[in-house]
């Protein structure tokens, strides 16, 4: 397996988890891969292997053919066995094994039967395939390449660890009052003794070498034998000095006596055995050979050069020559995969040595690939937004060079996004890339952070026929906060490169990436406002999308929620099953839905200007999809929402939004106002004469207000009934905070004024207006609510019940 880091998120607590490297339950805080299912404990952290999901080619590798990728344990307890049809998990020990691709699940005896190649399950045509996702991401940490939030948290990285692993180390091992016992620290090289970080073992006072020796490579999760290494101790000075004092090779027989004299050395180090040859395993680094590794014995002469001169022949390239290969000794840390070129005239024993003395785990997780040497083209995309919109590429290019000192011989602006002011950079050399990256985060121009997304580059010609990946946006702030579970969930289910969080960079990110892909589909986890926001950036790169018209799903996560309603997924996420939400997009039927442009134009000048001379405000264009409201029914959204503001932390949870709303309305219920007084209506060029009310509400979408039904479903002669694809709008009027209730109560519904598709109000007073829950006060002058570009293409979720 090509080793992949892990992508550690911030320490969280998991309830019924275990740890996959000391398989004891996990009730401290503990880490989980955002990517897979690895769930470890602080101090094992160090220890955990680098086999996370492999969901790109970084340049290296050319696989079109995808195995399962097997990972143990953590199963729910009603898991059933591909194989042998019997149920493989537990609830008390890990067990069972699971693909983190297709999901399929199978005893730990039966997996080995399953067949290597993974289709990816039910959902293949939903996954963006890992073969055709590119990216360079040698400098960059995973968190960075899945675009993942790196909370304050995170950033106890490995010197924090340091600490983790010596506390966690004198939990497991119980500083023993038993007086026959004793407890050690145990270092495992030069660099364990640096950090001071050491493991505590616990032994019988009167203990044999090798027992001692054993106990110490259990702790470090060694399982090499035991004869190969010894323990050495050393005083504090000796800490200070590279001389160690060696103990064991004292004349006598030290086997028989026990390792303590009459001092107790403060502390001991693990240490290999010298030995003048060694059989060391070289890994054929994707060359299709079919065998994992060759064995090869090395000794004190044995350079990088006559290794690859000795393997070639075993891995059936004989013919080749051996200046077409390098030696690459891979470090599979568990945060990070390193890898160094050696140089041909390195002694491979000497290296070993190094190594080991460095640390005994280090050399545990280390492999030597022999690999092609090919010219490697880098290309790190970076995309960079929070930029003044509407400049020319020169411009940004110039602001770039001013702000971040770009070099322009290994940078480039491949794409401008003008009306966002956002651009992608590519970018030829790592360092520099990384260079960016870093210097963005704390940039500022004209007063507003930058922000950078790398960005990975989907191979569209490699997509298979019958695929339509599903690109994912999720609002983590919407609906009581539920958006970072989804964000892990669609991570693990998908591919990560293809879940995008609405907070980094907006939707453009995620568009960009999409913008070659032939045919894609959208699913955006948020309120109504963020459906709005993410139809809005689709509306205006859609000329730039190879698919111009994605159909777009939503998993309802706001405090309204209309338009999830309509589209029949639901009031608002509960906590379902998120396979079974993707099953349902997968499933979904597609409909038409109109949407309209407001034009808001405000003639008279606004108060309090300097000297009376005031500039008119510019005209302001908003795009609407559910409804527009006048007067009350924006009033009570003005005051929520001012509430909102002043106390965010409350906002988590819809039955307190709720109740927030209806404690606005009662204040307001004795108010009487005369809108219709105020403002003028023209329906398709005709005035219209206004009822005696007090709201003017325009709706796109049979639903409002949290699912109240305002138009009523009763037939009229004058009016045709309304769909979301018909090009009209409904005007429904209500007289007062007392109506409003009727209406989301069921009792009423509200008055119908007129149906149209081209709409001018004329405000005579400042009146306080409302787009989509959007509020603001809107100053005298003229709105002209008119028919937006071609109707978008929404996913209607189907009423047949889940195929099984």
């Amino acid at each position: 397996q090509v080793p992949v880091a892990h992508c550690f998120g911030p320490p969280g607590h998991y309830k019924r988890k275990f740890c996959t490297v000391c398989r004891k339950s996990l009730e401290s805080p503990a880490f989980r891969c955002e990517v897979c299912e690895l769930h470890v404990h602080t101090d094992c952290i160090l220890f955990a292997c680098s086999d996370c999901r492999q969901c790109h080619q970084d340049g290296h590798q050319d696989h079109d053919t995808y195995h399962h990728h097997w990972r143990e344990g953590n199963l729910s307890s009603g898991a059933r066995c591909e194989v042998c049809k019997k149920t493989c998990g537990s609830s008390e020990v890990l067990s069972g094994m699971r693909c983190e691709w297709c999901g399929i699940l199978a005893h730990a005896a039966c997996y080995i039967i399953v067949t290597p190649e993974c289709t990816f399950g039910r959902l293949r045509n939903m996954i963006l395939p890992p073969s055709c996702v590119q990216l360079f991401s040698r400098n960059f940490s995973k968190l960075h390449c899945f675009r993942i939030s790196e909370n304050l948290q995170t950033e106890a990285d490995e010197d924090d660890d340091v600490d983790g692993s010596t506390q966690g180390s004198a939990k497991d091992v119980q500083i023993s009052t038993d007086s026959s016992k004793q407890t050690l620290k145990i270092f495992d090289g030069n660099d364990a003794v640096k950090r001071n970080q050491f493991r505590l073992i616990s032994v019988p006072r009167i203990a044999k070498n090798e027992e001692v020796v054993e106990a110490a490579l259990r702790a470090y999760y060694i399982n090499d034998d035991q004869q190969e290494y010894e323990l050495q101790t050393f005083t504090q000075q000796a800490l200070l000095s590279d001389d160690v004092i060696n103990r064991n090779d004292a004349a006598e027989d030290s086997n028989l006596c026990s390792v303590f004299r009459e001092s107790v050395p403060e502390a001991w180090i693990i240490r290999a055995k010298p030995k003048d040859e060694e059989v060391i395993r070289i890994y054929p680094a994707w060359l299709k050979v079919g065998m994992a590794y060759v064995s090869l014995r090395v000794n004190k002469d044995s350079t990088t050069q006559t290794v690859i001169k000795e393997v070639l022949p075993l891995l059936g390239r004989q013919t080749e020559c051996t200046q077409n290969f390098k030696l690459v000794e891979v470090l599979m840390g568990s945060k990070q995969v390193q890898r160094m070129v050696l140089d041909n005239q390195e002694l491979i024993l000497n290296r070993v040595k190094d190594i080991r003395k460095t640390s005994v785990r280090q050399m545990n997780q280390t492999r030597f690939y022999v690999m092609e040497n090919s010219k490697s083209i880098v290309r790190v995309n970076l995309f960079v937004g929070g930029l003044p919109p509407q400049l020319s590429p020169e411009e940004y290019t110039n602001i770039l060079k001013d702000e971040l000192a770009i070099k322009t011989n290994v940078v480039s602006v491949s794409h401008v996004y003008q009306a966002q002011g956002a651009v992608v950079l590519e970018i030829s050399c790592f360092y520099e890339a990384e260079r960016i990256y870093m210097l963005v985060k704390d940039t500022t121009v004209n007063d507003k952070p930058l922000n950078a997304v790398v960005i990975p580059e989907v191979m569209a010609s490699k997509i298979p026929q019958n695929c339509c990946p599903l690109l994912v946006f999720v609002n983590p702030k919407s609906g009581g906060l539920k958006g970072r579970d989804l964000l892990y969930s669609f991570r693990k289910l998908l591919n990560p490169h293809q879940v995008f969080e609405l907070t980094n960079g907006g939707p453009l990110p995620g568009f960009h990436t999409f913008s070659k892909v032939p045919s894609f589909r959208v699913l955006v986890c948020g309120g109504d406002g963020t459906v709005g926001w993410v139809l809005g950036a689709l509306e205006e790169i859609r000329y730039k999308l190879v698919c111009s018209e994605p159909s777009v799903a939503i998993l309802p996560l706001g405090t309204g929620n209309d338009l999830g309603r309509v589209l029949r997924w639901g009031a608002g996420y509960s906590g379902e099953d998120p396979y079974s939400i993707l099953v349902s997009v997968d499933e979904a039927d597609d409909v038409l839905m109109d949407r309209w442009t407001i034009l808001l134009d405000a003639e008279e000048p606004s108060e309090g200007a300097e000297n009376g001379i005031a500039e008119p405000e510019p005209p302001k264009i908003v795009q609407m999809n559910n409804y527009c409201g006048l007067g009350i029914d924006a009033e009570l959204s003005l005051d929520f929402h001012h509430a909102r503001e002043e106390e965010p932390g409350k906002f988590n949870s819809r039955f307190h939004n709720k109740g927030v709303y209806v404690k606005v309305g009662l204040q307001k219920i004795s108010h009487t106002r005369n809108l219709h007084k105020d403002i003028k209506l023209q329906v398709d060029q005709h005035e219209v004469e206004l009822p005696s009310i007090e709201g003017l509400i325009f709706i796109n979408i049979p639903s409002w207000g949290s699912g109240a039904d305002l138009w009523g479903s009763e037939s009229d002669n004058r009016f045709e009934k309304p769909r979301i694809d018909d090009g009209l709008l409904e005007v429904v009027g209500v007289t007062g905070v007392v109506h409003m209730g009727q209406v989301q109560g069921g009792f009423r519904s509200g008055i119908r004024i007129a149906q149209g598709s081209y709409f001018r109000v004329t405000l005579l007073k400042p009146i306080p207006v409302q787009v989509d829950g959007e509020p603001w006060i809107q100053a005298p002058g003229q709105i002209i609510i008119s028919a937006a570009g071609p109707k978008v293409h929404m996913l209607k979720k189907s009423k047949q019940k889940q195929k099984k």
